[in-house]
């Protein structure tokens, strides 16, 4: 299954989250999208929790199934919660890294940044938007790309980032000091829904 390149606030609607992170779409409108959305049926089965749970979280960072099911299985060969550890591997991952810091206001403008070559781990160009940075790792802007109107204009709206990042605004980088705990990670996701769903 490919990425998903539709309306984000249709989706967002849908799920009854933002998942852009601003909550603009949820502002006018706080109910699924189309003719019937305000009035339509509320019960939901187990399965249809289970699976508005999965997309909720593989929308939220932009990962296609195949991908998203991968790094489920890789955190169930890790030590721990099984729910916990794969959201800790959706959040390390560079594209969302790059969000956190505030180089970008969405994940998908963060994507298309480390995609175009305007992001280096460790000092050397990384361009894959799924690179799991590791502990210590060091996330900078490329000094050709320091003067984007993208880049600066992020950096003024962002007013937040996270414990587990320092930041280092004139020189563009940060450092990803240590993994997430679970209550620095999305609180309206119920990741052990997740779990159930993949182990039917």
């Amino acid at each position: 299954m490919s990425r998903y390149t539709g309306s984000v606030w249709k989706k967002s609607r849908r799920l009854g989250i933002s998942l852009t992170g601003t909550g603009k779409e949820l502002e006018k409108r706080p109910y699924a999208p189309g003719q019937h959305g305000p009035n339509q049926r509320k019960k939901m089965s187990e399965y249809g929790l289970q699976l508005q749970e999965k997309q909720k979280l593989r929308f939220m960072y932009g990962v296609n199934e195949r991908q998203f099911r991968n790094l489920f299985d890789q955190a169930g060969k890790m030590k721990g919660i099984h729910g916990e550890n794969f959201m800790i591997l959706l959040e390390s991952r560079l594209d969302n890294l790059v969000y956190r810091l505030g180089l970008a206001r969405t994940r998908r403008q963060a994507r298309q940044l480390v995609n175009h070559g305007h992001i280096t781990v460790d000092g050397s160009r990384v361009d894959i938007p799924s690179y799991r940075v590791r502990p210590g790792q060091v996330i900078s802007v490329r000094e050709k790309s320091a003067n984007l109107d993208i880049i600066k204009e992020s950096i003024e709206a962002n007013n937040f980032v996270p414990e587990y990042l320092s930041f280092d605004e004139a020189n563009l980088s940060g450092t990803f000091t240590r993994l997430p705990e679970r209550s620095e990670l999305p609180a309206e996701i119920n990741e052990p829904l997740i779990v159930e769903f993949y182990s039917r």
